[in-house]
């Protein structure tokens, strides 16, 4: 027991924290010097924060669906829900780069991320359900038409056409 004693805690001492130093000081020509041990007689303490790399996984997640309890309750949601319009599909934020990157528009897009992707269109159409149509020129010749459909302002699908 006594010899597995030196080697835990050796093992604890490495998973311990440890708080890295930083002094700053001023050398003789005037110029501040960062270090990690004591640099002078001048010697300041610096704080550093923890910086992790990255974000959090739960970033740009779409709403968790709320805990029904009864037939009831059930009713009533199904009928607020039929009045509000649904949110469009969660494209996590890799797939979404790569989509306007290459300049390319999928289901599930909203209105602002077919701006982005595409620009202005050169023909939008209102009414019961909106329609963007682009137009792909080369050597200033027609060559595609791409109509965007959108409802309740996200992409319910993308059609390319030769005019």
């Amino acid at each position: 027991m006594l010899r597995l004693l030196p080697g835990l805690l050796f093992l604890l001492a490495l998973t311990a924290p440890t708080q890295a130093q930083v002094f700053r000081c001023s050398d003789a020509e005037g110029n501040t010097v960062f270090a990690d041990t004591i640099c002078g007689e001048n010697a300041e303490s610096i704080q550093l924060l923890d910086n992790h790399i990255g974000g959090r996984f739960n970033q740009n997640l779409p709403a968790p669906a709320a805990v029904e309890s009864g037939p009831q309750e059930t009713a009533d949601k199904a009928s607020e829900d039929a009045s509000e319009p649904e949110t469009c599909r969660f494209i996590n934020s890799t797939d979404l780069r790569r989509y306007l990157i290459r300049e390319q528009v999928v289901k599930g897009m909203t209105l602002k991320q077919v701006l982005s992707a595409f620009g202005n269109p050169s023909e939008s159409y209102g009414g019961p359900q909106q329609v963007w149509i682009y137009q792909t020129r080369y050597y200033g010749a027609l060559y595609e038409l791409t109509y965007v459909y959108f409802k309740d302002g996200c992409v319910e699908r993308v059609e390319y056409r030769k005019p």
